[in-house]
């Protein structure tokens, strides 16, 4: 597969089709800021997006083009407060909402403010715009490192998708682990079957050395992508924030990542992209690859990329052909798939004439 952008051509070895990043007019959520992934639901013909601050924030209209800020969903805890909605899927077979959320707990580290992130559930019952706390699903136990030289986190697990695969009857967690050895941090997995949904708690199980037999919270995990440079070093090199979406089009799943490199803080260093054709089987994943750089953003940090569908029943978890791509609520792209064009023959060289 080759990747365009604007006149730059880079040839990828992912598969038979073509994917071209072009311009596309300007679009923005009507969130003045977006702190993550953000998640959308079609419910009775108007499709709900949310994003997060810490706070949560609901956006709303007849399509993603149409959107307006809506009153924020509200949910029946504060315990995992600050919370960030990162994913949603609404079971087609009795409406029911299932949103899954990143929080950052105080307490850890005094004086040097960090966290050490975990994975919770929810469930909501009229659409959307309330919600069921089920509790935190995925967690580290390795012991937070207060000596953590990139800012934020001290360890932990977070900044997450999660979508649900129809071939095996699982949601797949894709989410990154911040701490413990450095050959177990990076993008990892894990999964849920659809019959533990609503009691997720202790249901939900990390894949590690080839298998599924790890808790979610507190067991270990085998990441992806590792890291190259490990977290808590001031040059951490490392993928995270994966959105994923199952392309229509492709019939494969599209990842984009951020990655940071090599300095404190967590700059930018470029957007990726890879694809799978099975999220549980790590070797079918393909090697990331990059399709933007800090200047065809535009604007810092560029973080937070996510591929969005366009039609109606298209978001973040399902795209297709055309779909559009946002970097931190903006979008001024179009990501395209396509067959290549058939080899030309001519006819005066071939050799049956």
């Amino acid at each position: 597969m080759r990747v365009f952008l604007a006149s730059l051509t880079v040839c990828l070895a992912l598969q038979a089709q073509t994917v071209r990043v072009r311009p596309a007019p300007y679009l923005a959520y009507p969130s003045p800021i977006v702190d993550g992934n953000s998640p959308g639901l079609w419910v009775d013909g108007r499709l709900k997006v949310y994003t997060s601050t810490g706070e949560l924030i609901k956006m709303s209209g007849p399509d993603l083009f149409s959107l307006w800020n809506d009153l924020p969903p509200e949910v029946d805890s504060p315990a995992h407060f600050p919370m960030w909605i990162e994913s949603l899927w609404r079971d087609p077979s009795d409406g029911l909402v299932y949103a899954w959320y990143h929080h950052e707990p105080g307490g850890y580290c005094p004086g040097k403010g960090l966290t050490v992130p975990r994975i919770g559930a929810l469930l909501s019952r009229d659409g959307g715009d309330t919600f069921e706390d089920l509790g935190i699903v995925l967690s580290s136990g390795d012991p937070p490192d207060c000596n953590a030289q990139n800012r934020f986190f001290a360890g932990g697990h977070g900044d997450f998708s999660v979508v649900y695969d129809q071939g095996d009857g699982c949601f797949y967690f894709v989410f990154d682990n911040y701490g413990g050895p450095a050959s177990t941090q990076g993008v990892s997995l894990a999964r849920l079957a659809y019959e533990d949904r609503a009691t997720p708690a202790g249901h939900v199980w990390k894949h590690y050395q080839g298998a599924w037999d790890q808790p979610g919270v507190g067991g270990r995990s085998t990441p992806v992508l590792p890291v190259r440079t490990a977290w808590e070093k001031s040059n951490t090199d490392a993928f995270w924030g994966p959105s994923v979406s199952w392309n229509s089009y492709l019939e494969r799943y599209v990842i984009l990542l951020n990655r940071a490199c090599c300095q404190p803080g967590w700059p930018q260093e470029g957007i990726y992209l890879a694809i799978s054709a099975d999220l549980s089987d790590p070797a079918s994943w393909s090697a990331p690859v990059k399709i933007l750089t800090p200047r065809d953003i535009g604007f810092a940090p560029g973080y937070y990329p996510q591929l969005v569908g366009k039609a109606v029943g298209e978001t973040d978890s399902l795209t297709s052909q055309g779909s559009r791509l946002f970097v931190k609520g903006i979008s001024r792209w179009e990501l395209f798939f396509e067959d290549p064009p058939p080899p030309t023959v001519d006819p005066e060289a071939d050799p049956k004439r």
